[in-house]
């Protein structure tokens, strides 16, 4: 193996429905677009062709109750989306008629995303964000439904520096929705230093380092329970230009465990 090593992987999540809460996984294949499995499928709002996205929590903030996971069934992958009440949900016309009725709105489990995808984007009163108690619309990746890329990365080293500067909230890792969490070998924001350099983990994948990850209300918001926090936004924009984690894309496809070598290559 080359490269210098740098961390080891801790976990890994893929989100099959977006906004959603997922799955942790124990191995998973990585194609084209990122964990297979994740983001594969998104509730699509009727009335304007948006996607439902809990940016937007005042409107969709139900989402975030509900968790998607992937079943083999029948020789084909479905999903199960369990509801807030514990009730299990399977099959698209299942789908579209609870969640419909859990959000008064008419919505549609897709898998094909619009050409030009959009959502809409609640930005609470934190001084640094570019808007203020403001809902705005946002274009997403194309064809696809991600926002920034097609995999997001997360050391446990930022989430032990956040929670060093502000104690009183809990950095955890679902707050991020990340991808791949990373036990790096050395403190901070380590993963910033890891833009537009390769990433090799375990034999196969490879990954470059796109960018940061930009934070948003989701950060904030309460699960299970995990209470409502906008310091947690708050402290990522005051000590880190409001970003925790880096976005990537897949340079070589293959299979990545838990416990694999991570190595700047």
């Amino acid at each position: 193996m080359t490269g210098n090593s740098v961390g080891s992987v801790v976990s890994l999540w893929r989100y099959p429905v977006k906004s959603m809460q997922g799955e942790e996984l124990n191995a998973s294949a990585v194609g084209e677009q990122g964990l297979v499995g994740d983001r594969t499928y998104a509730l699509i709002d009727v009335a304007t062709g948006m996607t439902v996205s809990a940016k937007n929590p005042r409107k969709w903030g139900k989402m975030f109750d509900c968790r998607a996971t992937l079943a083999e069934i029948a020789d084909s992958t479905t999903v199960k989306i369990t509801l807030p009440d514990g009730t299990l949900v399977a099959g698209e016309a299942a789908v579209n008629q609870t969640l419909s009725h859990l959000f008064d709105r008419e919505v549609k489990l897709e898998t094909l995303a619009p050409a030009k995808p959009s959502l809409e984007e609640y930005w609470p009163t934190v001084e640094g964000l570019p808007h203020q108690d403001a809902v705005t619309e946002e274009a997403t990746l194309a064809n696809t439904f991600f926002d920034g890329a097609t995999v997001h990365l997360l050391t446990t080293a930022t989430l032990d520096q956040l929670q060093a500067i502000a104690p009183g909230s809990r950095f955890e890792t679902r707050r991020f929705r990340p991808n791949i969490v990373v036990r790096p070998e050395s403190d901070g924001f380590v993963e910033d230093k890891w833009i537009g350099q390769t990433l090799a983990i375990g034999e196969q994948v490879r990954l470059s380092v796109t960018g940061p990850c930009p934070r948003c209300v989701m950060t904030t918001m309460a699960q299970a329970e995990l209470p409502n926090d906008v310091s947690v936004l708050r402290t990522a924009v005051k000590h880190n230009q409001g970003n925790v984690g880096i976005y990537a894309s897949v340079i070589q496809s293959g299979t990545i465990c838990r416990g694999d070598a991570v190595r700047v290559e």
